[in-house]
């Protein structure tokens, strides 16, 4: 199976000059691998002690922050290299000092595996959440180098778990250790034969208490509310959009809204956002020197706020569950003591799952069902203040799994190698 897999890499490896021709992100993802290389060669040297951590994208990058710090606090004499498959992760965060080296993880064949490991040689490799690049992780195993999954989730319909797993449990055996989110999670793996397990929650759970302890204050967000309440739209798309500018055209109360746009590089589609509200409206990008509070709607047509922008919030909207884009992270908003509204898809994220079984998140399917959860708690300040209490406690109870792992590091030291059970094929 792996030899169809690497044949297969090979056909995408040799497309992607010609799709980056069509696709920004494609050519970044392409141009930037041609790089990584040459990075390694020039910021890692054969003395230097690396640690590697394996990031698919911006938000597995986030995910594994807390752990990336701590193991920088830790292990200063080590260097720390990120790498990310993804342009949307590195691209954000290319020129970020968290980590000693960031780069684009070069394609999964075997002579660029080997040429990269040759190069990083890192006395250990944690993958952060998912991504199984079978050359890396058998590259990996068969040069001794223990290897981590920390925040891993597992389901039942993956192919690891299927009678004939086509070759995929085989891949899992290259771990040293599994960190993963849940109980689920582990009885899966135990299902197949995998004993080196531990359930040790979500690091994404430590990264944003971490949120807490920072600078929050924004002053254009005072200047914009004054003493006026505050909904938020989060990360929205035209599907979330749909439901709830009906409800934002038709409102007659104080309560102020701020939206934030997942995609801010289309001006069109901002000006056409704009032009859909029938409220006095203001882009941030057109702020400076403005009176904001004259306004009642403000358009956030930059990143880089959104987090700090919820501090304000007394209710939250965080979209992607409306349409086929997948739910963005309600952890931001609820770690604030903000009630937050989703939509309807949202099977894939536990902890929406279980804060709407606890009454912290309320989920819609349409504009209806939005109107009466958005009018509930903008009406009722005591329903509002406990949904809200209930997310931040949700989220502190769930913290601790960066110690978790960084405990089992220095129990066992970063040199000792551990013998890997395998899960055997049935």
């Amino acid at each position: 199976m792996n030899t169809i897999y690497t044949f297969l890499t090979y056909i995408v490896d040799a497309f992607l000059p010609i799709l980056s021709l069509f696709s920004k992100k494609i050519k970044f993802f392409y141009r930037g691998r041609k790089l990584s290389f040459s990075l390694l060669q020039a910021h890692i040297s054969p003395e230097d002690k690396v640690i590697w951590i394996h990031t698919a994208s911006l938000g597995e990058y986030e995910q594994g922050l807390p752990i990336i710090k701590e193991l920088k606090r830790r292990f200063p004499e080590k260097k720390l290299v990120v790498t990310f498959f993804s342009p949307s992760g590195y691209e954000a965060k290319k020129y970020s000092k968290d980590a000693d080296l960031l780069l684009y993880l070069p394609m999964d064949l075997p002579k660029r595996v080997n040429h990269f490991l040759d190069l990083l040689h890192p006395e250990m490799a944690i993958f952060i959440k998912y991504e199984f690049w079978q050359n890396y992780l058998y590259a990996l195993k068969n040069r001794g180098i223990p290897t981590y999954l920390v925040s891993g989730v597992f389901r039942q319909e993956q192919l690891f778990f299927k009678k004939r797993s086509l070759g995929m449990r085989k891949v899992l055996s290259c771990f040293t250790y599994f960190f993963v989110q849940n109980e689920g999670a582990k009885l899966l793996l135990q299902s197949i034969g995998f004993s080196n397990v531990m359930v040790s929650g979500d690091t994404r759970f430590d990264r944003v208490l971490e949120i807490l302890s920072r600078d929050n204050k924004l002053p254009f967000m005072e200047q914009f509310l004054g003493v006026a309440p505050c909904m938020v739209f989060g990360s929205s798309w035209k599907a979330d959009e749909s439901v709830y500018l009906p409800f934002l055209n038709a409102y007659k109360g104080n309560m102020k809204f701020v939206i934030a746009p997942h995609q801010v590089g289309d001006k069109n589609q901002i000006n056409t956002l704009k032009e859909a509200i029938k409220k006095p409206t203001i882009l941030f990008s057109e702020a400076q020197d403005k009176d904001l509070s004259a306004y009642q709607v403000l358009i956030i047509d930059t990143i880089g706020l959104l987090t700090r922008i919820y501090s304000y919030a007394s209710v939250a909207y965080v979209g992607g569950g409306m349409g086929t884009k997948g739910l963005h992270n309600v952890l931001e908003p609820a770690v604030f003591r903000v009630p937050v509204v989703i939509g309807k898809h949202y099977e894939k994220f536990n902890e929406a799952k279980e804060l709407i079984e606890r009454g912290g998140i309320f989920s819609i399917k349409n504009t209806t069902e939005f109107i009466e959860v958005a009018s509930t708690l903008f009406t009722n300040v005591i329903r509002r203040e406990k949904a809200g209490l209930l997310n931040y406690n949700y989220i502190k109870s769930k913290a601790g799994a960066t110690d978790t792992f960084i405990h089992y590091i220095l129990d066992n030291s970063i040199e000792q190698e551990t013998e890997n059970p395998k899960g055997e094929e049935v």
